[in-house]
């Protein structure tokens, strides 16, 4: 169990997440002992109890369950200001039992569409990031 708190007012399960994020890898928690994908995050499986949590490699390839379009920020997001309006996007991975992931869309917007399929691409941490990794998502144009 971690006891690092990355995200204000987290639980600090998702250590292993940005973790593999800093190395360039996207990895989804599983449970070992009844393979139920959990995200976000936890340090216990919802579905059977089991503590013992495995990170698996995920393709980071999904579809648009949902975005919204940001035509301004809060403080909190200051460094965003320069990207304004911006798209931020909630990608279904049906390979992580249905997980879904934020992250924001990069490229042409074309084809924006709830159930687009879009592949993800990871950034190393940034100050716009806050210091983290990141995902962004770009929608496959041959998926369009």
């Amino acid at each position: 169990m971690s006891a690092v708190q990355r995200i204000r007012g987290g639980i600090g399960a998702d250590e292993e997440y940005w973790l593999a994020i800093e190395r360039g890898e996207f990895r989804i928690s599983r449970c070992r002992h009844c393979k139920s994908w959990m995200w976000p995050a936890n340090f216990r499986c919802g579905k059977c109890g089991s503590w013992d949590i495995d990170w698996e490699p995920v393709e980071p390839i999904g579809t648009i369950y949902t975005w919204t379009r940001n035509h301004a920020v809060s403080e909190a997001l200051a460094e965003r200001q320069a990207d304004l309006p911006y798209v931020t996007l909630l990608v279904e991975l049906p390979q992580a039992g249905g997980a879904r992931v934020a992250g924001v869309l990069e490229g042409d917007e074309t084809a924006l569409k709830i159930g687009a399929q879009v592949r993800g691409r990871i950034l190393p941490p940034s100050d716009k990031a806050k210091g983290y990794g990141s995902v962004v998502w770009s929608i496959e144009s041959d998926a369009a």
